[in-house]
């Protein structure tokens, strides 16, 4: 048997195609509405059987991946548990298409996918959107990554759905759900090094832990989480060090604290499924500059952030023919900006009284949205919604007390005309109160069942982007910025087209299931927000619709999931714009990237200990800037590629408790070295862009028991 999974993987790799997420065996899931996942039995049994993902993004009702027009890629809860992450981005980093971004200035990370940055990614949480404060994703790093049952990836835009922001796609993190049994109980302690650096007592490493209850009466059902999440930061100076440029901070992984709370109280039959739930998250990331040597002095800053989520749904199955849905949803988030001078010589500390030091912003999101499924017939069906947002914020570097109102119906349907052909066109009108938005947005999506075993999606759809509170009102101004934002922006916009062709072959005897996919993408962005200088006032920068932007690529990726064996292996290749092209005939309207991608697991069965790797290589990123001496020239510049991997062990040791054990960033990327001279942004640096805090290794304890 060794020698036949040797020869297969071998082969594959030969062919440079191995492949996306399939699962090891769960018991069927059943789930009543779209936006959430039914329950679910983890436990894998010695007769493990090869079923077909159910997924629920974008969908009318949850369905097999293989009937889904649009292509999901999936992260399974096995592959969650296999990676031990303390983040969403630690699960997402090895996706390909997807890569992360980190500002040390303000201790955050933003996502990329497909070559868009992280403002034109719609997170959702159970088909909810998450508010930000800025045009980057940080909540993504502000989700428990404990109450996560899966993570459903769409790329290219779903706007009629979902709305703005969805231009690159959508990552849906799907949370768990409420258990069969009478109650069960979740704990999870779990240390890491930050790189080198761990010490329990004095916080040095990562330190997580997290505890659960469900409970379930009938059709009543209750859950509660707590978690905490604690980064000792890396690379830090002392706390007495003397440090002759006394903001001398480039290059320090900021500690970070992080406490998460999650209540969940649902009713459910088989006509009604009504659930409330709430989040709560502070977290505080801290900033040292050092002891001034001159006057013993030290400036001290902390940036705290409080979320609060307020979510109900419910779903009423009226007839065989009706469905309606109505999510709702209300979001409080503020960030607020502390900054102290500490006095060593008297040991005391008061609050800095410079310029923008002391702040704090408060925004709040209200959702709401009900939607209605008409099940015609077999061959025909429709979704017809309504959704309402209102945004608005509140600080001292906002302009007045600013909302917008943001109103829009949509409808799509599913034709089937023929057996194997299945067309879903859809369109989304809009109205908002401030921004000048798009009358109308249209999307049409087809796939073909051109074999049994073979099928072809094909999809063009339009997306828009709405321009944040921040860009149209946020004004920031120190000693070294003057960024002023402008209410006269339109929302930005994009014509994609994407195409897949997909292989799927299914032994359920034999116990084995081989998929190949290759996907292509071309998208052409219009009016992109970016900052630009003030023509009336060189000192100030602000914000204007000033750029085109394109990417395109493609995917290969091929798996094969043998009874305990699991294998992936695949290629991208993505294309970003370069702006200089339309001026300099010598520049290349793109600049490409390729990555490598792969995953392993192996399961043993007697030991039922499971051995996972996962990899992915991101190769140099070329783009072009204007040459210093002469702006009628480009010079190409790189950044360095760099590989990702995690090699993780998951052993269950008693009946109730696992042990995982393993090491991250096997190959110590830290710093990639770049040969950009000039800075592009506001927290950016000349001097090499940091990836990650090195090698780590990780040690947890699970502990799950269901009555």
């Amino acid at each position: 048997m060794s020698r036949i999974i040797v020869l297969i993987t071998l082969s594959n790799v030969l062919c440079l195609a191995l492949f996306p997420t399939t699962i090891f065996s769960q018991k069927a899931q059943s789930t009543t509405h779209a936006n959430s996942i039914s329950d679910t039995n983890n436990h894998r049994t010695q007769k493990d059987i090869c079923l077909e993902q159910v997924v629920v993004t974008g969908q009318y009702k949850p369905q097999s991946l293989s009937k889904s027009v649009y292509n999901v890629r999936t992260i399974s809860s096995d592959q969650i548990k296999s990676r031990a992450a303390t983040n969403i981005q630690q699960l997402l980093n090895t996706q390909p298409g997807i890569r992360f971004s980190t500002d040390l200035t303000l201790g955050v990370s933003d996502i990329e996918l497909m070559g868009m940055s992280g403002r034109n990614v719609k997170i959702l949480v159970d088909g909810y959107p998450m508010l930000d404060r800025s045009d980057t994703r940080e909540s993504l790093n502000q989700i428990d990554v404990n109450l996560i049952e899966r993570i459903e990836i769409v790329e290219g835009p779903m706007s009629v759905i979902y709305g703005s922001d969805a231009l690159a796609g959508v990552i849906n993190i799907i949370t768990k759900s409420p258990k069969n049994a009478k109650y069960s109980v979740f704990a999870k302690v779990q240390e890491e090094t930050v790189g080198n650096e761990y010490d329990f007592h004095q916080g040095k490493g990562i330190h997580q832990k997290s505890v659960g209850l469900n409970w379930r009466k009938e059709n009543i059902y209750a859950d509660a989480t707590v978690s905490s999440n604690q980064f000792g930061g890396w690379n830090l100076p002392s706390k007495s060090a003397f440090i002759q440029e006394v903001n001398a901070i480039s290059n320090k992984w900021k500690p970070k604290d992080q406490y998460l709370g999650n209540i969940k109280l649902g009713y459910k039959n088989d006509k009604i499924h009504i659930w409330y739930r709430t989040f709560a998250m502070h977290e505080d990331i801290d900033s040292r500059y050092g002891i001034n040597p001159n006057t013993y002095l030290a400036k001290l800053q902390t940036y705290r952030t409080n979320r609060y989520n307020h979510q109900i749904s419910s779903n009423w199955l009226i007839s065989e023919k009706f469905g309606l849905e109505v999510s709702a949803a209300y979001t409080d988030l503020s960030r607020k900006t502390i900054t102290t001078i500490h006095d060593y010589n008297s040991n005391t500390s008061t609050l800095s009284t410079e310029k923008g030091e002391q702040d704090l912003a408060e925004f709040n999101t209200l959702f709401l949205r009900p939607t209605l499924q008409h099940y015609l017939s077999e061959k025909l069906t429709f979704q017809y919604g309504l959704e309402f947002n209102k945004d608005a914020g509140t600080g001292a570097r906002i302009k007045g007390r600013p909302h917008i109102q943001d109103m829009a119906a949509f409808i799509s349907s599913e034709y089937k005309p023929l057996t194997k052909l299945t067309i879903r066109p859809g369109v989304r009108f809009l109205k908002n109160s401030m921004y000048d938005a798009p009358k109308f947005v249209p999307a049409l999506n087809t796939k073909f069942d051109i074999t049994r075993n073979l099928d072809l999606r094909l999809s063009y759809a339009k997306g828009y982007r709405a321009p944040t509170l921040r860009e149209l009102y946020f004004d920031f101004v120190d000693a070294s910025h003057a960024i002023i934002g402008n209410e006269n922006l339109k929302a930005e916009t994009s014509n994609s087209w994407n195409g897949t062709v997909s292989y799927q072959k299914l032994h359920a005897a034999k116990n084995q299931l081989h998929k190949i996919t290759l996907s292509t993408f071309y998208n052409v962005f219009n009016d992109r927000i970016d900052y630009a200088i003030d023509s009336a006032n060189p000192s100030i920068t602000t914000l204007l619709n000033i750029d085109t932007y394109k990417t395109a690529g493609f995917t290969l990726d091929n798996s094969i999931n043998l009874k305990h064996f699991k294998t992936t292996l695949g290629f991208s290749y993505i294309g970003r714009y370069n702006r200089l092209s339309e001026n300099l005939n010598a520049v290349n309207e793109f600049s490409w990237t390729p990555e490598i991608f792969g995953e392993l697991t192996y399961l043993f069965e007697k030991s039922r200990t499971s051995l996972n790797l996962f990899v992915k290589h991101s190769g140099k990123r070329p783009s072009y800037q204007l040459s210093n001496s002469n702006v009628n020239t480009a010079q190409l510049v790189k950044l360095d590629g760099m590989t990702i991997a995690d090699a993780m062990i998951n052993q269950p040791v008693l009946k109730y408790l696992d042990v995982s054990i393993g090491v991250k960033n096997l190959f110590n990327v830290t710093t990639l070295n770049s040969t950009q001279t000039v800075s592009s942004g506001a927290h950016s640096s000349s001097n090499g862009v940091n990836t990650n805090y090195g090698r780590s290794f990780v040690l947890g304890l699970t502990y799950n028991m269901t009555k």
